[in-house]
């Protein structure tokens, strides 16, 4: 979230402008989140090999679950937070932060006791195989014992955007990244450590990600304070956080069982080094994804309060303009793809050959229809923006639940291993057929714009203005 000292800039400061002061943050933040799975992938593939990203390919849908807890805690709060610092509430803003901050440390500790009860069987269930297995572990079990650590500073994050504080939050990320990529260098290829210490690297900048967070609230220069009175459980303030950041953590739940059933059919249908190919894609398309993120949700804001104020000649245009720059992004990565699908596959392994072969051949299909993905998701989240909840959900949901899981259970029964390939550009298709029409619907739908400083337009600019905590 990135708070202006003068709402009344959103209205009358260039779209273009305003979209970039608000996309590079989040941009360079999510890239740097991004970076820990596909680092993890890189460095154990040309470290261990094919088998270890396999491992790590099994451990992403669980490492998943873990950061959905975090966003189910860590959105919901931030939410609250930012109300009641609008409603100059600040004593309550911190006991939202408080009881956020609690459950943000008792929510993974439940999901660790339960991991550590079952390793074996949980693990086999997100696709490992026998021969993956003893890898999966290895990783897995250092990974959950610091999720703890790596949730606080995950979920504490979103906190310090509630208080317009963006660049701090991304230096959290940023921090975290280049730490975990310096340690799994260290660790892997010169202490000789393996997966072990790849899962290390990963535990050890989250570690330091979530001291710096604690670091600014207890130096005294957040808005929000963390008291030891504020840490007594308040129910209707735990459910109102969970209710709020269901939906966030829905999603990503949903991102961890599509991702349990392509291990699983991928596995069935060509064994682990399928699965280990999967692990390349899903790094790939994470890193290509995270850039088109972070403009949509810097758009979010932008297109949000002009279309509180009527002013709809701004929302299309913030509109256009965001939906432009994600799909150069998404066409820029398609093209790389298609021209360089051994190079980009070869640098996740060393001299396994078959891998490399089966990961570009497979890249070439899968993403096939990537280059539109960027109209699909800024156009998923205009209606996010606006406060259409449902049609909102639909879009965000139609490519990773309600097309792309029913195409993987029917077309691999058709057409084996290149099934599973196939389905990604057949959902990416549809979902983004199903987008425009309900852009196209909702832009004819808009109404004319209001003039900006007609009475009506400026009681309701004031209006908004004084909701903003730092309005003055």
């Amino acid at each position: 979230m990135f708070v202006l000292r003068d709402n009344n800039v959103l209205l009358t400061e260039s779209t273009g402008k305003l979209l970039w002061q608000f996309s590079w943050p989040a941009i360079v933040g999510m890239v740097c989140n991004s970076l820990y799975n596909i680092v993890d992938r890189m460095f154990v593939g040309r470290g261990v090999g094919s088998l270890a990203i396999a491992a790590t390919t099994v451990a992403f849908p669980i490492m998943v679950i873990s950061m959905a807890l975090s966003m189910l805690i860590g959105v919901g709060a931030t939410a609250l937070i930012s109300i009641r610092l609008g409603e100059q509430k600040r004593e309550e803003a911190e006991i939202v932060a408080a009881n956020g901050a609690a459950l943000l440390v008792l929510m993974p500790l439940i999901s660790v006791v339960i991991y550590f009860a079952f390793p074996d069987q949980i693990l086999r269930f997100f696709g490992a195989s026998t021969e993956v297995l003893p890898l999966a572990r290895d990783f897995m079990d250092i990974v959950m014992l610091g999720s703890v650590i790596g949730s606080l500073g995950i979920g504490m994050n979103n906190f310090i955007r509630a208080e317009g504080n963006p660049v701090r939050a991304m230096s959290t990320q940023v921090l975290g990244a280049l730490i975990n990529i310096v340690l799994n260098y260290v660790f892997i290829f010169k202490m000789g450590l393996g997966i072990k210490g790849s899962a290390l690297a990963t535990v050890i900048g989250q570690v330091f990600s979530s001291a710096w967070v604690l670091s600014y609230y207890f130096s005294g220069r957040s808005v929000v304070k963390l008291r030891l009175k504020n840490f007594r459980p308040h129910v209707p303030i735990i459910l109102s956080i969970m209710a709020i950041g269901f939906a966030p953590f829905a999603m990503q739940l949903a991102n961890s069982v599509q991702q349990v059933i392509l291990n699983k059919t991928v596995t069935f249908y060509s064994g682990d080094l399928a699965l280990s190919a999967v692990g390349i894609l899903m790094s790939i398309i994470t890193l290509l994804f995270m850039p088109i993120l972070g403009i949509s949700q810097g758009a979010q804001p932008i297109i949000g309060f002009n279309y509180g104020a009527r002013r709809t000649d701004r929302v299309k245009d913030t509109l256009r303009k965001a939906i432009i720059s994600a799909s150069c992004i998404s066409v820029t990565g398609y093209l790389i793809m298609m021209f360089w699908p051994e190079q980009i596959a070869g640098a996740f392994s060393k001299g396994d050959t078959a891998l490399i072969k089966l990961t570009a051949e497979a890249m070439v299909v899968y993403f096939g229809m990537t280059f539109v993905i960027g109209f699909q998701i800024v156009g998923a989240n205009y209606f996010q923006a606006v406060g259409k909840a449902r049609a909102a959900a639909v879009l965000s949901l139609s490519r990773q639940v309600l097309l792309f899981i029913p195409l993987l259970l029917v077309l691999p029964r058709f057409w084996g291993i290149d099934g599973v390939w196939r389905t990604a550009p057949i959902a990416d298709g549809l979902s983004v057929l199903i987008t425009a029409i309900f852009v196209i619907r909702e832009m004819k739908r808009l109404p004319p714009p209001e003039p900006l400083f007609n009475e009506k337009a400026s009681d309701r600019v004031e209006g908004l203005a004084l909701n903003n905590p730092d309005h003055r």
